[in-house]
């Protein structure tokens, strides 16, 4: 070969590599961030890990965090970032990591973002700045979390479920689906595209949704009416339960097709529990924990549900929007009235819809059992299953609930009966909402199993308080709490901290002690005077020592009368629904418009933790300058959004200081009106020293038995904090440099109110 052949083969090997390789180098993948909305919360995507940009101005759109440093899955991502100090409230990216839930979230303020409390969640996240590291690739599209079926119309984006939330704009083909693939750290996530539809029709099939005759019960979605026939029906509690904190959401989304809408119950629902409940709702419902300006909790019907899925707790705390039957006017005719084939269980919370049905007849409808209800209290009986109690004198516990559930007349507008059997491990054989009769409960009872093991009373107390009394177990809010522990002889565990945790959050607690210790016996017993230890109080009204297994039966009759007492169940009264709050506020011109609207928002921040209504704590205010001016007296607004929007519309009044006359005014126009059975509590706030003397009507609100707290800012004299607040002055008195401060005190008084009041003689 020729030399020129040789440098023109070479030549072109050149302009070849050149061309596979441009500059020498692989070009790498362009990470693409998609972007969210203010609104976005981190429950809602389904990815383990993953990156977002956030909008500017989230800050001022106050949506609520919970938590700090790791967030409850409920938080806003962008607030959460902001809080953190990941981003600023101009916005940026954000890299998301989904971890396991916590036990506890503790609230903070940080970067102009309050984040709130929260007792117990299924998913936490956290947050960090959104540099991915070298070689990771977030995924480019979000996927989101399931919801309910439904009705899809081509090229109608309104009808897409969560259209009006998602910051994904996703693009509806007629043949097509095309949804995100696993999420990874590592590699570029790959969209995945299903199989077209046979059909050569390019419109989507429409769900058909046919009115049901009357008295067939009739389904919420239209995958309930395509069930196989020969399937029983499960329990779908949850689906006919009524919930009216959040908007009920259906899959029907065209408006061509026929549906009946129920009204929700137009009633307040009070909430005996102060302690530890969950909310029905996994993914949009948070606590009501937090106070904010710009958005009240009225409940409003038009607000959408990002997340209508599954329950959170079905493994809740704090929740809050507690179940509580409707009234009849307000049940669909289905719910009330309906009786269904004999194939379908007895349990009337139970519902199912059979693809027989077409072929049913009308029955006479049969109502639901309503039970006494002049006894309406939610009971949790804990049944000793440990190895020492032996089969037969097991089999003498069963016969024993079984003749209290006859007695005590179950039904859903009386009381209501869950069991838990407790060995090593506590466990709950039915809740509250399994059953609604007396009737049902017998067989349900009989075919209990013993389960063995020791007997670890206290373990099963916090149980009850941890898991039995939520409202996804059927807990009413506005019934008391009870629990029933029957002992084998003595606890093989401690109970006094478990019993008191469960007393503060409002359980009543009756122990059943059968052949207990005798004195030979006591040096075996793990904990001495475990009864008074643990009842509700120790005045005998909550203890029935009972000498033989075989007397058992002869607690029944003064047990059901016990616990139907509700005006003796004091346990039920907790130091967040026991309270007649009086805030005396001063409005002198020192203080200014803006601080007196900080002022404004720590009161709110303080009354939001309280439960608020007629029968639980009421709050009224004073402000005063030379003269007083009573704002709103002890029950006046009894609702929590009532309340707090009362406040919110509080004008400051500007003047001099006249601390002493505003306290004597609040003694005279609102704890003179106080009710018997309130703990009277006052909190002054004022920012400065008063015209007039504070001690001699600060000691004369003293000697009437009011508890006084004192908080001073800026200028306040430290001697007038003092003489005001009820000793030890510490406990009670605090001070602040500046108004912005405040805040920092809110969970201080709470903690300080709470435990006064458990700190009470339980005799």
């Amino acid at each position: 070969m020729s030399k020129p052949t040789l440098t023109a083969v070479f030549i072109a090997f050149l302009l070849t590599s050149s061309g596979a390789k441009p500059n020498g180098k692989n070009k790498k993948p362009k990470q693409v961030v998609p972007a969210i909305e203010c609104v976005m919360r981190a429950g809602k995507i389904s990815h383990p890990e993953f990156i977002v940009k956030c909008p500017a101005n989230c800050r001022e759109t106050k949506e609520k965090v919970y938590g700090t440093g790791v967030f409850a899955s409920i938080s806003s991502i962008c607030n959460a970032a902001i809080h953190s100090g990941v981003i600023t409230n101009s916005g940026g990216k954000v890299i998301v990591m989904k971890m396991a839930g916590q036990a506890v979230y503790k609230g903070s303020f940080a970067n102009g973002v309050r984040s709130l409390s929260l007792p117990n969640w299924r998913e936490s996240f956290s947050v960090s700045e959104g540099k991915p590291k070298k070689g990771v690739i977030y995924p480019s599209t979000l996927a989101f979390v399931s919801s309910r079926p439904s009705t899809v119309k081509t090229g109608d984006s309104k009808d897409l479920p969560f259209s009006t939330m998602s910051p994904v704009t996703e693009a509806l083909e007629p043949e097509t689906t095309t949804t995100a693939a696993p999420p990874t750290t590592t590699h570029v996530t790959t969209p995945i595209t299903t199989a077209p539809p046979t059909t050569t029709s390019a419109k989507p099939r429409v769900s058909v949704h046919k009115i049901p005759e009357a008295g067939v019960h009739r389904p919420e979605t239209a995958t309930a009416m395509r069930r196989q026939p020969q399937v029983s029906s499960t329990s779908a509690f949850s689906r006919v339960q009524p919930q009216p904190e959040r908007k009920q959401h259906t899959a029907q989304s065209n408006p061509s097709f026929a549906r009946r809408d129920w009204p929700n119950p137009a009633y307040a629902r009070p909430d005996w529990f102060s302690g530890t409940r969950r909310p029905t709702d996994s993914s949009n419902s948070g606590p009501n924990t937090g106070y904010k300006w710009s958005r009240m909790s009225t409940g409003d019907p038009t607000v959408v549900d990002p997340m209508p899925d599954k329950t959170e707790y079905e493994h809740w705390p704090y929740n809050f929007g507690q179940y509580s039957p409707e009234p009849e006017d307000h049940k669909p005719p289905s719910e009330t009235t309906h009786t269904r084939e004999s194939s379908i269980g007895s349990n009337p919370f139970e519902s199912g819809f059979s693809a027989q049905r077409q072929g049913l007849t009308p029955r006479v409808p049969e109502l639901m059992p309503q039970g006494d209800p002049n006894c309406k209290v939610d009971i949790a009986f804990l049944m000793d299953g440990s190895w020492s109690i032996g089969k037969r004198r097991f089999k003498i516990q069963k016969d024993f609930l079984v003749e209290v559930s006859q007695v005590i007349n179950v039904g859903v507008a009386g009381p209501m009966m869950g069991i838990i059997q407790y060995g090593d491990d506590p466990a709950t054989e039915f809740s509250l909402k399994s059953f609604s009769s007396s009737k049902d409960l017998k067989p349900a009872i009989n075919k209990i199993v013993q389960k063995g093991g020791p007997s670890h009373v206290g373990k099963a107390l916090s149980y009850i308080n941890k898991h039995f009394f939520s409202d996804a177990n059927g807990n009413r809010g506005g019934a008391p709490n009870v629990a029933v522990v029957l002992v084998d002889g003595w606890p093989t565990d401690k109970v006094e901290e478990a019993s008191r945790l469960a007393r503060e959050s409002g359980i009543n607690i009756f122990f059943v002690t059968i052949e207990g210790p005798d004195e030979n016996e006591k040096q075996n017993v793990v904990e001495t005077n475990f009864v008074d230890k643990a009842v509700c109080r120790t005045n005998g009204f909550f203890s029935f020592p009972i000498m033989s297994w075989f007397a058992l039966r002869k607690a029944v009759q003064p047990l059901v009368k016990r616990v139907c007492d509700t005006d003796r169940l004091v346990c039920s009264k907790t130091c967040l629904n026991a309270n007649d709050i009086a805030f005396v506020i001063d409005g002198s011109s020192s203080v200014g418009t803006g601080n007196f609207r900080t002022v404004l928002q720590f009161v709110a921040n303080v009354t939001q933790e309280f439960e608020i209504s007629d029968t639980d704590t009421r709050v009224g205010i004073v402000q005063y300058t030379y003269e007083q001016r009573l704002e709103f007296a002890f029950g006046q607004h009894n609702n929590k959004a009532d309340l707090l929007n009362a406040i919110k519309r509080i004008n400051y009044w500007s003047g001099g200081t006249s601390t002493g006359a505003a306290i004597t005014f609040a003694a005279d126009q609102l704890f003179s009106k106080s009710k018997p059975n309130k703990r009277k509590i006052m909190i002054v706030i004022t920012d400065g020293r008063s015209y007039d003397d504070v001690r001699a009507p600060a000691l004369a609100v003293h000697r009437k038995g009011v508890i006084a707290y004192s908080i001073g800012i800026a200028w306040a004299a430290q001697d007038e904090l003092e003489y005001i607040a009820t000793d030890p002055d510490k406990e009670h008195s605090f001070f602040v440099d500046e108004f912005d401060n405040l805040y920092k005190y809110v969970s201080k008084i709470i903690h300080n109110i709470c435990n006064e009041f458990n700190s009470q003689p339980r005799n």
